[in-house]
């Protein structure tokens, strides 16, 4: 997904990280001040009515409705009518960002809400945002009393569960209808309570333990929730109204409106991680490049945050169910300090495999993020081979400074420029870019980027609406000097969006390189920061195409070549899996020659690509991860049986040791020696502290158990792995010079489309 927004007046394509769009997504960025809320245990009398009151909006916030679909309909890509039929969208899309997973609302209130369902449209133009508030107390009353049923089901409840019995729960209820009744929820409520319980069973506490932990937790959240404003309320509906249009345009007040800029920064101060709301959980989205807790490796994208401890020595406050925000207040930081998390996998279904990561906030600094080389060495039929990488984590360029008339301002392709006549003195026989994960960044910077390695000619195209509707231009590389002409290849996966899939895009268009790897994001629309009286909007203004008139939009780029890539099993990952995304479509070519005939080549290069993947310990390793990562995704029930879920659970990470041992056996490398899980629950402390300091060994690992072995496995240190899939990369490259005349690709300048007139 990738976001071109225009910031001090320049254009920007950048990534924004999370598919349920803005709401509820904060970067831990720069704030000077350390505000450590610790969770504060209330008591609060659980009486729905006492605690319950209603939420009022103010006058700015109609007038700011009224400001934002004006310009929603007037400056938007596509032509918005803010009528009845948006009316209707706008109100499913708000009951499901209240109540996705049909948690709290019964049938009776949805059906009461209808009477909203096509008035929607009106009030927001006469300035009214009172339905949106009203649907909003609802949800108010509605979440206040699950809480209160499950504050009362923990602390009274859980001697009596019995779990020894065949019951299950529904994963994934967005597709789930509203109960029925209030017996139905309440039915519906004791099986999620039953399973928090569960979950800390496995991790071997006891029922008094277990209360005690779930009865903070929910009386924490309560409080959280008792601290709703009218600020909540307003972002929480306008942000649907935006989106209503497109999944990329949204609306920040003026907090938000803080946050989002932060992220647009080069100077951001924290961990440098992005996290969002999930469930009742708090999710890393992504770790930021160059970040503390990037460089740590310890915390991992998709992992949540289940506590957090200040400094060293701290108590690790439970923060699940806390305001996204105040745990970002208590993760923040001045620099030179610690913040311990307590973290889960991404995949995991109980807190029995949490860890403890300990990470030095730091400033993340956009130096720590521009392009970087490296050099790998291959032997390939008796040859060697050395084949020159550049990592381009996004497209930076300093616009300030260069706009101050600084000479050394960023520049990613300047940076680029620079590394690949380092290569080339070093004799490298190729070169990979690798752009996998990179989300984007400046449109200049990836024209200029891709006239390194061509002469001159389009790059990309944009098309306008507005008073240019229709109006379809072409920008490019004007400058005919190459700086690198031999073998090319460009590494991409699914998180390669915008900026890079125009890179990618070119590159292929031209045969100019080779493109490997993974499907990218797919998100080929244009926007731009648009300031309001209170707040601002992210507008989508256009649409970018490839030089062949394709639109990346849903489709990115496809690779020349595919390697496994497990980010291809998230379904939720894509523009194609949002809703309301823009339609694929096309525009006229420009006129373009291709340089070599990597087409012609592609059969063969396929052939000897499968043929060494087939054999390849690290290839099988991936495909099986996919197939695991497929079968787990399908679940769709959870077992409530505790004899069940520990036999689930051994079977999984039996399955995860046998197939990394495998590949270790394939290559070569040490065993991994097999330890039980009551064992690891056991030595988790001690686990935690070697992990902080031997992140090295253990980040090269993919599970958390085995990261548990290989710390207890005597500090025994290992040679760090090359990355098979820029391996493979060079291996290609170096099929493609041996199937060339002559032993290096020779230019053919093979027209592929036709001028126009």
């Amino acid at each position: 997904m990738i976001d071109i927004s225009k910031a001090h007046s320049q254009v920007q394509l950048t990534f924004p990280h999370r598919l349920k769009a803005w709401l509820g997504t904060l970067l831990l960025a720069a704030s000077p001040l350390v505000v450590a809320q610790e969770a504060v245990e209330l008591e609060p009398v659980l009486d729905l009515e006492s605690l319950y009151q209603p939420i009022h909006s103010q006058l700015i916030y109609g007038q700011t409705a009224t400001d934002l679909i004006k310009e929603l309909e007037e400056k938007h890509y596509s032509k918005v009518d803010v009528d009845d039929d948006f009316s209707s969208e706008l109100f499913d899309n708000y009951v499901d960002v209240l109540d996705g997973s049909r948690l709290y609302f019964l049938q009776d209130d949805v059906a009461d809400f209808e009477t909203y369902r096509y008035i929607l449209d009106d009030s927001l133009k006469n300035g009214s945002v009172e339905p949106g508030f009203d649907m909003y107390n609802l949800y108010l009353q509605r979440l206040l009393d699950r809480l209160i049923f499950a504050i009362n089901t923990i602390e009274n409840d859980i001697p009596a569960m019995d779990f020894t019995l065949d019951e299950e729960i529904l994963i994934d209820r967005e597709d789930a209808p509203f109960p029925a009744s209030r017996d139905e929820l309440d039915e519906l409520w004791r099986k999620r309570m039953k399973n928090s319980v569960l979950s800390l069973r496995l991790t071997g506490d006891s029922n008094e333990e277990i209360r005690e932990k779930l009865s903070k937790r929910y009386r924490n959240q309560l409080d959280q929730v008792l601290k709703t404003n009218e600020r909540d309320v307003f972002q929480t509906y306008l942000a649907t109204v935006a989106r209503t249009v497109d999944p990329h345009t949204a609306y920040f007040s003026p907090r938000d409106s803080e946050n989002f800029n932060m992220g647009l920064s080069l100077s951001l101060q924290g961990i440098g991680a992005q996290l969002t709301s999930e469930e009742n959980y708090t999710k890393v989205v992504e770790l930021i490049k160059g970040g503390p807790a990037e460089r740590g490796g310890n915390l991992k994208a998709g992992e949540k945050i289940i506590g957090i401890g200040q400094g060293p020595d701290g108590e690790i406050k439970d923060v699940v169910g806390m305001r996204l925000d105040d745990v970002v207040d208590q993760i923040r930081g001045e620099k030179g300090t610690v913040v311990r998390l307590s973290v889960i996998p991404a995949d995991a279904v109980s807190e029995s495999s949490s860890r403890v990561v300990a990470i030095t906030r730091d400033t993340v600094k956009l130096e720590d993020q521009s392009a970087k080389k490296e050099v790998i060495e291959l032997s390939y039929s008796g040859q060697e081979f050395r084949i020159g990488v550049i990592h381009l984590p996004t497209f930076y360029f300093d616009f300030e400074a260069a706009a101050r008339g600084e000479t050394d301002y960023k520049s990613s392709t300047r940076d680029v420029r620079n590394l690949l006549e380092e290569l080339k003195q070093e004799g490298v026989d190729g070169v990979v870019v690798d752009l996998r994960n990179n989300g984007g960044g400046s449109l200049s910077e990836v024209n200029q980027l891709v006239g390194l390695f061509i002469d001159t000619g389009a790059t990309v195209q944009i098309r306008y609406t507005g008073i240019r509707a229709g109006f379809t231009r072409a920008f490019g590389d004007n400058d005919p000097e190459v700086v690198y002409d031999g073998p090319l290849a460009v590494l991409v996966n699914r998180t390669s969006a915008s900026a890079s899939e125009i890179f990618a895009g070119a590159i292929q268009d031209y045969q100019r390189g080779i493109v490997l790897g993974g499907q990218t994001f797919g998100k080929g629309t244009v926007q731009e920061i648009i300031p309001m009286n209170y707040g601002q909007v992210k507008l989508t203004r256009s649409k970018f195409y490839r030089i062949s008139g394709e639109s990346t939009q849903h489709r990115g780029v496809v690779p020349d070549i595919e390697f496994p890539d497990i980010l291809q099993t998230y379904e939720d990952l894509g523009e194609s899996s949002l809703e309301g995304a823009l339609p694929w479509d096309t525009v006229r070519p420009v006129e373009y020659s291709a340089y070599y005939p990597i087409q012609e080549f592609l059969p063969e290069l396929t052939r000897l690509h499968e043929q060494r993947a087939d054999t390849s310990p690290d290839f099988i390793y991936l495909e099986d991860q996919i197939e695991r990562s497929l079968k787990y995704r399908d679940r769709t029930t959870l077992s409530l049986n505790e004899a069940v879920v520990k036999a689930e659970r051994e079977e999984s990470r039996r399955e995860e040791f046998d197939a990394e041992n495998m590949r270790r056996f394939l290559k070569g490398l040490p065993l991994r020696e097999w330890v039980d899980e009551d064992s690891d629950a056991e030595d988790a402390d001690t686990v935690a502290s070697v992990e902080e300091d031997d992140t090295a060994d253990v980040a090269q690992l993919d599970s958390t158990d085995d990261q548990e072995v290989a710390a207890n496995d005597e500090g025994a240190e290992e040679e760090e792995e090359a990355d098979p899939l820029l391996m493979e990369s060079g291996f290609i490259l170096v099929d493609m010079m041996r199937l060339s005349d002559g032993g290096a690709i020779a230019a053919q300048n093979t027209k592929t489309r036709p001028s126009l007139n």
